[in-house]
């Protein structure tokens, strides 16, 4: 009995001691959050974000403390049922603000949507924090600027960050290569999706995303981006998806490039993560620690 006794309480320091170890290995901002602060504290905001003489209905997780805070500027896909919420609140409570634009046409924003709109509203997101009443009203630090985006939202982030070198940094989650699945035999045409988007979607139709897409094909494949990215850390997520293939040939094109700071993670999961949620999270704070820590908050 008394073997027994000592038997089960060695197992249960074995699985406490696994527990712990497993609980120091989470991000913090995973499962606690920051101290309140009564003068600065975390908040959301709707800013009036323009882009090319629309309004952007932009959703801004402010970071608490005094900051000036690194920032993440968060792109969704197409059309954006998948917003990535759960992302924003966890950066945030790491000490990161968080900007989620809405791209023209899409999810209450004015305008209309195109594929060569969205390309514009994410670099029209990058000046708004770049704006000095914003750096100041938000507690921004504009230097430390890191773009993420999933499905689409990959490419555009991709897309911005190639064409401005004073982004900081660049997460791409089972990003959606347009100009690789829109070239090549018409047969063979990623356009099973765009019905069902369209519809969620202001000012566009199926036919015109396709034709969109084709006519523009050669100039947005994001491998073609790999040198305007080689100095810069960026961070590959895949999944079991379509997008699998093209997220490992992005790998290899950097690598190609030159970049020694490209990484990449796979998680055996569906387009959305839906059931790797947290590990989604997890790869995205310690890349992000890795990448710029925060300020003092």
């Amino acid at each position: 009995m008394l073997k027994c006794k000592s038997h089960l309480l060695f197992c249960g320091f074995l699985l406490f001691g696994t527990a712990s170890a497993l609980a120091q290995q989470l991000p913090s901002a995973l499962t606690t959050d920051p101290p309140p602060d009564q003068e600065f504290p975390a908040a959301i905001e709707a800013p009036d974000m323009m882009s090319h003489g629309a309004r952007l209905n932009a959703v801004f997780y402010i970071a608490s403390g005094r900051g000036p805070h690194p920032t993440v500027l968060l792109m969704h896909g197409f059309p954006g049922n998948e917003k990535n919420l759960d992302l924003a609140y966890a950066i945030r409570r790491a000490g990161w603000n968080v900007l989620i634009p809405h791209y023209r046409g899409s999810w209450g924003s004015a305008g209309t949507f195109s594929f060569a709109n969205a390309i514009e509203d994410a670099q029209a997101a990058i000046q708004f924090l770049r704006d000095a009443e914003n750096v100041k009203k938000y507690r921004i630090e504009p230097k430390k600027t890191v773009l993420i985006g999933h499905s689409m939202g990959g490419f555009m982030a991709a897309c911005a960050t190639a064409r401005d070198p004073e982004i900081a940094g660049l997460m791409m989650i089972s990003a959606w290569n347009i100009g690789a699945t829109m070239s090549g035999p018409k047969e063979t045409h990623r356009v099973d999706m765009f019905p069902s988007a369209s519809s969620r979607l202001a000012g566009t139709t199926p036919a015109g995303l396709q034709v969109e897409a084709e006519a523009n094909a050669a100039k947005w494949n994001y491998l073609d981006y790999a040198e305007a990215l080689k100095t810069r850390p960026v961070f590959i997520v895949e999944s079991h998806d379509r997008n699998l293939s093209y997220n490992k040939a992005m790998k290899e094109a950097l690598q190609k490039a030159g970049n020694t700071r490209v990484t990449e993670t796979y998680l055996e999961t569906d387009h959305s993560y839906s059931d790797h949620r947290i590990a989604l999270q997890v790869a995205v704070l310690q890349w992000l620690d890795s990448v710029l820590a925060p300020v003092s908050k």
